[in-house]
Parts: structure tokens; C-alpha cells; sequence
């Protein structure tokens, strides 16, 4: 049977027989009218609007000129060919797709001149120095696409701070940055080497990123992809590999990260793998994370910051100026070396998304599963889940956890008492504060309903601290503990522990 078109008419071998014509003239009609019955997608080529195939010359009136012909006349594809591309600051447009082809790169300029500062978009943000920086930007846009097999080139070891404003103010460009903007779909193409965070999506809903690489350590403040109060999100089949945070989920301003899905991914950082926080002013709700890798990422040159080269955390997620956590999944992970493999922390730093705004209230965290987690040759950070004493995280459960360590540590080289391990909730929310905690497997404190089920430990060495600690709880249930290898016997320590439920322990 030949299908004409979708849903319409359609011949079969026996119509053809009866009417008389060859089969194979007839597959002939049958292209020839899809080819000219289908829509033609607008082209417009940056070569025809004035880019160089030359780093040495600025491509940036041509790119701009040609996105903005591209959108005047409705939409459809802008093509960068094969070739080298210098530019400034491009604009994108709605109904504008940004086509890099296979063998063709945009560098961004060095000169501070050429990458402009634009005007502070209405939407307000922590992160916002008063005008942002960045190669590829859009605000208020619908319908935009970055799509290829291209390269955008941030330079950014050698890109330098635009204001004085200081740490991640300073105006670095990114590589991309799109605000308040709907219908967004970047797909296939390679990010490399961001004078701050490589790709930035702010305020943006219905949102599609998939199959890009990502490389960036070549400058502080260099995630990977941040999410920052996006709806309905989808990031899927990438390889992301960072010198700060690779993939992120944050809410800097009012808006939140709502109904988010990370799947498929293989993620690398110095700093912390997939992560929600640390701004968290509009909180997260919805969020998926499942089917990822997190492994040592590739880069020979030290941590910018100076930290451990097998990376601060795998999974975390964060509370920490208000907001409300609600609705995460986290499942089918797989973590190869990290000093921490699971950090949930809900702390009261409180600052303000901008100068004007209230200080926030302290956060909610609650109805949070992790499961099916494999991690293996960690450092002896541990696992940890803390709130704060006036403000517990709520119905959390884990499962499935298999948690192999590399333990060998000698007393003098860990917290030695529970007691000891300070509260720190206005501080910056991260395992490096406490590094080896009393405890080897799990540290919990101020939660209120904790299920663990189905709980696997291991020492790669013998480590002479006890399995879990348990502080401040109002319910613990506990089932299917296993510890394996050379660790002493499982110990629990608890303290203020209202009910505790212990099964095959």
C-alpha cells in the first residue's frame, strides 16, 4: 500500500495492476508529488548577508542581518555554513532557527566591544548585573531554534569581566542566554569554553534541549546548562562536562522550575553534577531526574576553585533562600567517583533575589523519592539529608541505594561526634563544609518521615565510622540494610529520634 499523504488517499498493488502502470512509475509520482506538495522552510545564508570564513574579520552585522530578514519575512532556517565565524552579540528572533552545519564554528569575539550589554530585561533576577553579557541572547522571543552539528566557541579563557560589580557579576558572557522566552528548542549542536556559565535559560517556558556536548573549563563560574524559573522542560540525551555545576536548576528570581524532566544524560564536574539550588527564591516543583551518569569528567587542568578533581557531589538538592521544594524524583542513577553521592539540604541562607525584594522566609522541602542510585569508588563525604531545626524536610524516601565508598580513614580525619557537626544553615550550602562526616553512609538530621528501604553499603577499605546517624527525626523507618566488604558491624547512632521502625537491619 502507497500512502499519498497522511490520513489521505493511498494506492495498492492491485490499483496500480488494474490501471495499468508500472509499479516503479508509479513510487515515482507518488515522490515526486510529496516533494512538491511539502513545505519549503525559508533559507537565508549568512555568506549572503556579509559573513567571513575568517576568524580575523567580524561576522556580527551579517549573522544579526541575516536573522532579522529571516523573521521579517515570517521565519525559517538561518544557515552558517562549513567554515570559521568571529561575532559579537547575536539577536535571535522568533520564528528564526539557527542552523550551524556540520564543520562550522562561531567564535565569540574577545573584544569587549564587540559582545554588547543589554538592557535590564523586565524580569529581575539575582544573577542580573544590570544588563546582561552574552553571544547568543533573546528576550521576550517565540519559536527559536539552535539546531546542527556546529560549534559555538565561547574563548572564554580569554574573555575578561565587562563591570566591577565582582564573582559571577562581573559581566563574562555567556555562551547563550535566552530570557522570558517560549517555544525554545536547541538540539544537536556543540558548546565549548564560556566566559561564565555556558547556556542560560531564564524565565523561559516550553522549553527542548537534546543531544549537545558541552564543554567548559576554561574560566570561574563555568557550569554546564542552568535551568534558572523555567516551565515544562525537557533535557535530554546530552553529554555535558564542567568545571562548575553541569546541569543546574535554579530559581534566581520570582518565577520557579516547574514540571522538569532530565533524562539520559551523562554529566561531568568538578563541583556538583545535577543539582537543584543553590538560588532557590521560586523553588522547584515537578522535577524528574532519572536514567543519568555522572563519571570523572575528562579534563587534565586542575579545578579552577582549587577543589577535588573527582567532583564535590553527584546528586544534590537545595533550599537554601526560601522557596518551596516539592514533587522530585530522582531514580536510576549511576555514579562513578564523587566525593559526595547525595546531598539534600534545606538551610536558611536568605538572600534576596534583588536588592528591593523582602528577605525570604525559610523554605519548604517535601515529597522527595530516590531510587535505583549505583554509586561507587566515592570519596568519604557521605550521604547526607539536613534541615534545620525550625524548618524539617518532610516525606522523603529512598530506596534501592547501593553506596560503595573508599573508606581507609584513620581517626583525626573525620568529625569524630555527631554533636560536632555544625548546623551551619546561613552558610553556603555544600559537602565541603563538613567533608567526612561521623558517619559513613547516611548522616540525617531535622526531617520529619524518612523511609529507607533496600539500602547497600561498602568500604573499599575499612572505615572505622559507623553506618548512619540519626538526629532530630519524627519518624524513621528503616528495612533491608546490608553492609558488605570490610566495614565493621552496621551502627546507628540516634538521638531525639521520636519513632524509629528498624527491619532486616
Amino acid at each position: 500500500t502507497f500512502y499519498v499523504s497522511r490520513g489521505h488517499s493511498r494506492f495498492t498493488i492491485a490499483d496500480c495492476r488494474m490501471i495499468k502502470l508500472p509499479i516503479m512509475k508509479i513510487i515515482v509520482y507518488i515522490f515526486l508529488f510529496l516533494v512538491i506538495t511539502s513545505p519549503v522552510t525559508a533559507q537565508y545564508n549568512i555568506i549572503d548577508y556579509g559573513a567571513k570564513n575568517d576568524t580575523s574579520q567580524l561576522s556580527t552585522e551579517a549573522i544579526n542581518k541575516a536573522i532579522a530578514a529571516c523573521n521579517s519575512h515570517g521565519g525559517g532556517r538561518v544557515v552558517v555554513p562549513a567554515g570559521n565565524y568571529k561575532s559579537g552579540t547575536i539577536i535571535m528572533k522568533s520564528n528564526v532557527e539557527l542552523h550551524l552545519e556540520s564543520g562550522s564554528v562561531i567564535y565569540a569575539s574577545t573584544d569587549t566591544n564587540d559582545i554588547t550589554r543589554r538592557a535590564q530585561p523586565a524580569y529581575r533576577s539575582q544573577k542580573d548585573p544590570g544588563g546582561w553579557y552574552a553571544l547568543l541572547y533573546a528576550e521576550g522571543e517565540t519559536n527559536i531554534r539552535i539546531t546542527g552539528y556546529g560549534t559555538i566557541d565561547g574563548q572564554g579563557a580569554t574573555q575578561i569581566p565587562r563591570s566591577h560589580s565582582g564573582g559571577d557579576l562581573d559581566g563574562r558572557p555567556r555562551n547563550l542566554l535566552f530570557i522570558s522566552c517560549n517555544n525554545v528548542l536547541v538540539d544537536g549542536i556543540t558548546m565549548l569554553n564560556a566566559g561564565i556559565w555556558n547556556q542560560h535559560y531564564l524565565n523561559c517556558e516550553d522549553v527542548q534541549i537534546s543531544n549537545i556536548r558541552v564543554y567548559n573549563h576554561c574560566n570561574r563560574n563555568n557550569d554546564g546548562l542552568d535551568i534558572d524559573g523555567c516551565r515544562r522542560v525537557v533535557v535530554s540525551n546530552c553529554i555535558i562536562d564542567s568545571d562548575d555545576d553541569a546541569i543546574v536548576l535554579k530559581s534566581t528570581g520570582k518565577a520557579g522550575c516547574e514540571n522538569v524532566a532530565i533524562i539520559n544524560c551523562i554529566v561531568s564536574s568538578f563541583t556538583n553534577a545535577i543539582k537543584c539550588g543553590t538560588e532557590s527564591t521560586g523553588g522547584f516543583k515537578n522535577i524528574n531526574i532519572g536514567n543519568c551518569i555522572v563519571k570523572r569528567s575528562k579534563s587534565k587542568v586542575p579545578p579552577i576553585f582549587g577543589r577535588t578533581n573527582i567532583g564535590i557531589s553527584g546528586i544534590s538538592l537545595e533550599i537554601v533562600d526560601g522557596g518551596i521544594m516539592e514533587g522530585v524524583q530522582v531514580h536510576d542513577i549511576v555514579i562513578e567517583e564523587t566525593e559526595c553521592p547525595i546531598y539534600v539540604r534545606l538551610g536558611n541562607r536568605a538572600r534576596k533575589h534583588n536588592p528591593d525584594a523582602p528577605a525570604p522566609p525559610l523554605g519548604t522541602m517535601r515529597n522527595i523519592s530516590i531510587t535505583n542510585i549505583t554509586a561507587y569508588n566515592t570519596g568519604n563525604y557521605t550521604a547526607s539529608i539536613t534541615g534545620v531545626s525550625a524548618a524539617k524536610i518532610e516525606n522523603i524516601s529512598l530506596s534501592r541505594l547501593r553506596l560503595v565508598n573508599r573508606g581507609g580513614l584513620k581517626p583525626g580525619e573525620f568529625i569524630s561526634k555527631v554533636d560536632s557537626v555544625a548546623e551551619d544553615e546561613k552558610g553556603y550550602p555544600e559537602p565541603t563544609v563538613w567533608k567526612n562526616l561521623p558517619v559513613y553512609g547516611l548522616f540525617m538530621r531535622h526531617v520529619k518521615n524518612i523511609s529507607i528501604t533496600d539500602i547497600s553499603l561498602v568500604n573499599m577499605q575499612y572505615d572505622p565510622r559507623p553506618a548512619f546517624a540519626a538526629i532530630d527525626i519524627d519518624h524513621l523507618s528503616m528495612q533491608q540494610v546490608k553492609v558488605e566488604g570490610s566495614s565493621r558491624p552496621p551502627g546507628l547512632i540516634t538521638k531525639d529520634v521520636k519513632k524509629l521502625e528498624v527491619r532486616d537491619y
